[in-house]
């Protein structure tokens, strides 16, 4: 069996998608052999995944011809060309084109722009949904990254229930790992000075940062002063949120976008992780901090209580009030942090990549025999 998975998400800045093709391809590496998954097209060298198993040679890593590269009409082109020999193709959102000769799957991260297209840009769902015609609804296979995203899949698209399987994603070992020492060092290169509450995520209105902002500035003065809210995360499409955010709202810190790399340790580093977006497939933050052992207050919706069980304190995203007094709750109670992050490290466990790449090459196996229909 040989596999091609499309990895352009990797040129991406930062998104989950990216960090989800990233760690699920290498996992997939380590299991099944390098010959047998190949990534199309691998534009720049990322860490472990180098070019010798990609569909483009080391050339391709210079800028101009990644922009080249990165066009849908010469990624089409390259495609039926660089195809032959592998039995599926594994698409993403990133191409729009299914190529000849093979299988097609590809990966459901949510259906946010069917579920509350108000909270996107135009194209953001014209994209979406155009991706969802010319591969989702002819695939002969798909994964969905929670049962939650599964069933939204199988009511917007009408897809038939046998053909879409639930896989959790993974949590990077990275967040299982991170010492004192890191945590440390991070809180003094970004300048933390007291205990802070976390939001990771970028800037858009499914995050819900403006409701998180209005809990945050209801709490009790003293709370406010004692504690930050710092906001990790690359500017967005929500406009008045990032004007509010640079407003100098008390005891919130804007970080901006922080590299993957040093997400573990601020992770890790903070007192409490806050989360409550409107809609999630799976949710990569909060699995994230459940890792590094810090305790998790996000939203009851979506694939959240899926993921987390009963490893977090779970508030209606709508009510400000809710999440203003789960907030209170965790900043006055050390017991109730200690027993959440003991919950949210064990649950997390439950999320490695290897199981999903052990998962993931079973369901290939069963679009090959013909299983899924």
């Amino acid at each position: 069996m040989r596999v091609t998975v499309d990895a352009t998400s990797l040129l991406l800045r930062s998104a989950g998608v990216k960090s989800y093709t990233y760690h699920w391809l290498h996992a997939l590496r380590q299991q099944a052999g390098p010959d047998r998954i190949r990534a199309f097209p691998f534009i720049r060298k990322t860490g472990e995944l180098d070019h010798d198993r990609s569909m483009l040679p080391a050339w391709a890593t210079y800028p101009r011809l990644a922009a080249l590269f990165g066009a849908n009409l010469t990624r089409a082109m390259l495609l039926d060309m660089c195809i032959a020999g592998s039995d599926i193709f594994h698409a993403s959102n990133q191409i729009h084109y299914a190529p000849r000769g093979c299988l097609l799957t590809a990966t459901v991260h949510d259906m946010t722009c069917w579920k509350m297209p108000e909270l996107h840009t135009p194209a953001n769902v014209e994209a979406d949904r155009r991706f969802a015609g010319r591969i989702l609804k002819r695939a002969h296979g798909l994964i969905a990254v929670s049962e939650s995203a599964r069933q939204d899949a199988i009511e917007e698209l009408d897809i038939p229930e046998e053909r879409i399987v639930a896989i959790h994603s993974g949590v990077s070992d990275a967040y299982f790992q991170v010492s004192v020492t890191d945590v440390l060092e991070l809180k003094e290169i970004a300048g933390l000075r007291k205990p802070y509450v976390l939001f990771v995520g970028t800037i858009e209105p499914r995050k819900n940062l403006d409701r998180l902002l209005d809990a945050w500035l209801s709490l009790p003065a003293s709370l406010r002063e004692e504690h930050e809210l710092v906001i990790a995360g690359p500017t967005g499409w929500a406009r008045e949120t990032e004007k509010r955010l640079e407003s100098g709202l008390t005891g919130v810190r804007r970080l901006g976008y922080v590299a993957e790399e040093a997400l573990p340790a601020l992770t890790a580093g903070a007192l409490a992780f806050v989360y409550p977006s409107l809609y999630e497939g799976f949710g990569f933050p909060v699995a994230q901090a459940m890792a590094a052992g810090v305790p998790v207050l996000t939203s009851n919706i979506s694939a959240l209580p899926e993921i987390t069980g009963d490893a977090a304190e779970l508030v209606d995203p709508f009510s400000i009030a809710e999440i203003r007094c789960s907030l209170e709750r965790l900043l006055t109670s050390p017991s109730k942090r200690e027993e959440m992050a003991a919950r949210g490290k064990e649950r997390a466990r439950n999320y490695r990549w290897s199981r999903c790449a052990a998962r993931s090459l079973q369901f290939f196996g069963q679009v090959l025999g013909n299983e899924l229909r």
